[in-house]
């Protein structure tokens, strides 16, 4: 703990990163701000309590888990409601997906940072289309769906102006959101897009906290009091969650790489020996969110269709059907997203090939490729089974110890893994600062590995 304070003391003292650190600080305070300015023409308060009633009969819900990454912006119909994530699915959509499936795209890929630049304003583009769909989702959500379930009156002055007043307002909003995610990124320290959602789960501690002093003891108040003893047992698997995880994001498979004997300037060179590092958890927290996204379609569809408004009953985070469902989402897109990086390991063993490295007891070339895909399919199923038990422990946790959402989702799911992996790459650039002036890490021995 006192390395740990001496090195955040030491980051102070550089002027540079005292800057950067002023700047992240104060546009995450303008972030945290707009939480608050709500959108006009809806009943805030009553929309707040739908939502805590949601999170007592759905076990959370989807709309309580999303309702997390916007720090209570969803619930309470504010500018920022739609959050960060429509910008996070336009990156991933337009730079990770579309860049690797359309030619056009993957050759301003290849062509540096002018190309990377043509591909982010068409992520910016994508991010302004996503908020006005869900935005527009979001207002048809307030004026039929929600009423029509609950009977209770949230839009004020229902009607074409208050869609379009809310997909004005909420695009806005978006378009914020994004500015000030590119600003912490290009001027401030971390990345943005990763801090503002960090910010808005750990905005969301102090209710948490607060839901569990309501229920600790045998007087607790709420349905399900808390027994000092269920408290401590809570807390030890909690820590136990941020080692696991820690673990496993810091984790690596190190394939062994052998360079062959060469001759320079006349001189026989001894071959090299190196590693090529491997994530375990490659994907990071994209199979999860992918998998939340697609679970959180229909409900977004219920709003249109009243058929179909008895759907968001089923998505009960609690029951079986559900927490299959969501683990062979995450399988799925946890083997996906893998697959779409799997083109690095082909030009990998090409390089290798050049170079004259080689994996020892492997043939160069297509002998290579096949055994770095196998390690990486196996690689993979680790990441996945660990991703489904981190997703599930949270609603596994709210079922057993009978806990409010807010309090189980920092147990696990995507909060934790955003939560620790955004800390420790932060503390990585960090580091990186300190160890360039000639100061000590935050780590007696190595250093830290962020999740890339």
């Amino acid at each position: 703990m006192f390395r740990l304070l001496s090195a955040l003391a030491n980051a102070w003292n550089i002027p540079e990163l005292r800057k950067k650190i002023i700047f992240t600080l104060g546009m995450i305070a303008i972030y945290e701000a707009g939480i608050f300015i709500p959108v006009p023409g809806v009943n805030g308060k009553e929309l707040g309590r739908i939502f805590d009633e949601l999170a007592q009969t759905t076990g959370g819900g989807l709309l309580n888990l999303l309702d997390m990454f916007t720090g209570g912006a969803l619930s309470n119909a504010t500018i920022f409601a739609l959050g960060i994530m429509p910008y996070i699915s336009a990156t991933i959509i337009v730079e990770t997906l579309l860049a690797t499936a359309i030619p056009s795209l993957e050759r301003l890929r290849k062509e540096g940072m002018s190309g990377y630049r043509k591909l982010h304003q068409y992520s910016r583009y994508a991010t302004i289309l996503l908020a006005v769909v869900n935005s527009f989702m979001y207002a048809m959500l307030l004026e039929k769906a929600i009423p029509a379930q609950f009977n209770a009156q949230i839009v004020l002055f229902p009607g074409w102006g208050f869609r379009i007043l809310t997909v004005v307002t909420m695009t806005a909003g978006m378009a914020m959101i994004m500015w000030l995610a590119e600003q912490i990124t290009d001027r401030g320290i971390g990345n943005g897009m990763s801090l503002i959602m960090t910010a808005s789960i750990v905005g969301r501690i102090p209710l948490a906290i607060r839901d569990i002093g309501l229920r600790l003891g045998p007087g607790g108040l709420g349905e399900s009091p808390i027994a000092p003893l269920a408290f401590l047992f809570m807390l030890l698997l909690f820590l136990t969650a941020i080692a696991i995880v820690i673990f496993v994001e810091q984790g690596q498979r190190r394939i062994p790489v052998q360079y062959a004997r060469r001759v320079v300037g006349g001189k026989l060179l001894a071959g090299q020996s190196t590693y090529l590092p491997l994530k375990v958890n490659s994907g990071g927290v994209l199979p999860i969110i992918f998998a939340v996204s697609l679970l959180y379609f229909p409900i977004q569809i219920a709003g249109f269709v009243p058929q179909l408004r008895g759907i968001a009953d089923w998505f009960n985070r609690t029951s079986l059907g559900f927490n299959l469902l969501y683990a062979l989402l995450i399988l799925f897109f946890t083997y996906f997203s893998t697959a779409i990086t799997a083109h690095q390991f082909l030009e990998a063993a090409e390089q290798m090939k050049k170079v004259g490295a080689f994996i020892p007891g492997i043939r160069p070339g297509q002998s290579t490729v096949d055994y770095l895909d196998r390690i990486l399919t196996r690689v993979t199923f680790i990441a996945a089974i660990y991703l489904i038990g981190i997703a599930i422990l949270p609603d596994v946790v709210m079922a057993w110890m009978k806990i409010p959402p807010r309090v189980a989702g920092f147990f696990g799911g995507t909060s934790l893994l955003i939560v620790v992996g955004v800390t420790l790459d932060t503390m990585k650039q960090i580091e990186s600062h300190l160890l360039m002036r000639h100061y000590e890490g935050f780590m007696r021995r190595g250093r830290l590995r962020g999740r890339r």
